[in-house]
């Protein structure tokens, strides 16, 4: 079983449509390989996926490769994939399966001057994104250089908007839906429920916020270059 480094935290009906889209990026993943999986949520709303077959251990690699692991124990000095849980002017807390999280304090985002709550504004981080990070045990915790690296290309673009609580097809739906189909190259995946809506040179990211945030109950962010 591979316990899956991202939320799934609606209900109702988004949470069976948020299901169905995890079971076919899973099978997207791995469908080609001899194997048999299944799709469940845990207590704490990370999905597991139990796989059997002959190509058991290399699905599950490519399931840990792709999504991130929660595993139950954290080694210090290796990366791991958490959940952005809450954050102040001190640091982020991630969720990464370990009960109280694991907090990195603003000095080890890397991620230039200002606050944790000001940084995860210039970023655009919207609530329940997976980051990697780096396990400090007794020292601190550290955000991933990887992940430094891809949060400075966003602010280097032509600008973003962040999502959480919809599915990429959810959200290329109500931009297509909301007028916006010229407005965005592509929504690329940040996590199972977490979005992000490149824009083109033309599109002015707090705009389109405005024009569509009323048809997604979720938080959006911008990130504006």
């Amino acid at each position: 079983m591979v316990v899956l480094a991202t939320k799934l935290y609606v209900e109702g009906e988004a949470r069976e449509r948020a299901l169905d889209s995890l079971r076919s990026l899973v099978g997207n993943e791995i469908g080609d390989l001899d194997v048999e999986f299944e799709v469940g949520v845990r207590h704490d709303d990370f999905p597991s996926v139990t796989v059997e077959g002959d190509d058991a251990t290399v699905a599950r690699n490519v399931l840990r490769e792709e999504f991130g692991e929660i595993v139950p124990d954290l080694e210090p000095g290796e990366t791991y994939v958490g959940t952005l849980e809450s954050w102040d002017d001190d640091g982020f807390v991630l969720d990464a399966g370990q009960g109280d999280g694991v907090r990195i304090p603003t000095d080890e985002l890397g991620l230039g001057p200002g606050s944790a709550t000001q940084i995860r504004e210039r970023y655009g981080l919207v609530q329940h994104l997976p980051l990697r990070f780096v396990y400090g045990g007794d020292d601190p915790s550290r955000l991933a250089d990887a992940e430094q690296d891809r949060l400075y290309e966003w602010t280097r673009g032509d600008g973003r908007l962040n999502v959480n609580s919809a599915t990429r097809a959810e959200v290329r739906a109500t931009l297509n839906r909301a007028g916006h189909a010229q407005d965005y190259v592509t929504v690329e995946r940040l996590g199972l429920l977490e979005q992000s809506v490149i824009c083109p040179e033309d599109t002015d990211p707090p705009g389109l916020l405005a024009s569509v945030g009323e048809y997604l109950p979720a938080e959006l962010r911008c990130v504006v270059p």
